[in-house]
């Protein structure tokens, strides 16, 4: 579209797949604004297929030779959003107007973000979540979750999008079951975090549900090393 700029004269390059649309005055594969960005050094920006990108997006090339950022297929990215260096952003995700990712952030598949959200540097949003509009991300959002706040929280399971994305009635069930136990125990003292999520894996029938067992390895992978946690949850319970 007009106005719009794509690429710019640094070593490396910017590729664009098929079927692109690049919105007004947005600006795509610029230099990096990372200090640590050594001029000379090539960087990469990588977008795939069928993307639309909307009107003042901003998005930028990697910060050293040896990473790229990169954009998968079938996105739609609105109006004055930003996406910074290294990032990752999977297939299928809907960001709207005024989503703002810092360096290195992950984004799976089919995530949704609300208007004017902020993704702290190396922070992974999982696949089917919602994050609400305002929130500020300061750590992981884990698989299937929905979170909301100015220090974004788990609020709860993203029901609608597991509903629209063809999740069966069994799977959803079971992941409520599972996110009850982990996250809203009866009695949040008589056992850790790390024993609801080893309790929920050892179930007979929960552990047999493979959209269970990938938000467990979700969890358990937000807790790995150089990873941020998890988004802070609230205990509910009877009292």
């Amino acid at each position: 579209m007009p106005g719009a700029v794509v690429g710019d004269h640094l070593p490396g390059r910017t590729v664009l797949g098929c079927n692109n649309v690049i919105g007004h005055h947005a600006v795509i594969g610029v230099k990096c604004q990372d200090l640590k960005y050594k001029p000379g050094d090539e960087c990469f920006l990588h977008i795939g297929d069928n993307n639309e990108i909307r009107e003042h997006t901003s998005i930028h090339r990697s910060s050293k030779s040896s990473d790229k950022t990169v954009i998968g297929d079938n996105n739609l990215i609105m109006g004055s959003c930003h996406i910074a260096h290294d990032c990752n952003i999977g297939n299928n995700n809907i960001f709207a107007n005024n989503t703002l990712l810092a360096g290195h952030v992950v984004v799976e598949d089919y995530t949704h973000t609300a208007g004017a959200i902020v993704v702290h540097q190396f922070c992974h949003i999982g696949s089917f979540s919602f994050v609400g509009g305002g929130s500020v991300v300061s750590q992981d959002v884990p698989k299937y979750t929905m979170v909301v706040g100015e220090r974004a929280e788990l609020r709860g399971l993203n029901l609608e999008g597991l509903r629209r994305n063809g999740f069966t009635a069994t799977e959803i069930k079971s992941l409520r079951t599972a996110y009850r136990n982990i996250f809203m125990p009866v009695d949040s003292n008589s056992t850790s975090f790390e024993e609801r999520i080893t309790k929920v894996e050892e179930d007979k029938e929960l552990g047999k549900i493979t959209a269970v067992c990938t938000m467990i390895q979700s969890l358990r992978d937000s807790f790995a090393q150089n990873r941020r946690g998890i988004c802070k949850f609230r205990y509910f319970s009877g009292s």
